[in-house]
């Protein structure tokens, strides 16, 4: 399994250094959205990595595909947490509260 990430060029940048491979540059709603879809129809991907803005920006039928989404987990980073917590996409996608 591997991790992708998506966002603006700054967003995306420090995970290439971390050795991120699967970044991707999005910059306007119409490519976020594009990029969002292209990932998680992408096996190899276990996490999706975003910008909280950014969910904002995206239509509200790739949001709620994105908030009911196991595999990839989507672990939103930045401002206000949406949808749900990061526990509970763990305990989601594992079957186990890993903080018990």
């Amino acid at each position: 399994m591997e991790i992708a990430v998506i966002g603006n060029k700054e967003f995306v940048l420090g995970f290439q250094l971390a050795g991120i491979k699967k970044t991707y540059s999005a910059e306007n709603p119409e490519k976020l959205a594009e990029t969002i879809t292209k990932v998680l129809d992408d096996t190899n991907v276990g996490i999706l990595v975003l910008q909280s803005t950014d969910l904002e920006q995206i239509p509200r039928r790739l949001q709620v595909i994105i908030e009911n989404s196991v595999k990839p987990t989507i672990v939103t980073i930045g401002g206000q947490e949406a949808g749900l917590s990061l526990r509970e996409r763990i305990k989601r996608s594992v079957g186990v509260d890993l903080w018990k």
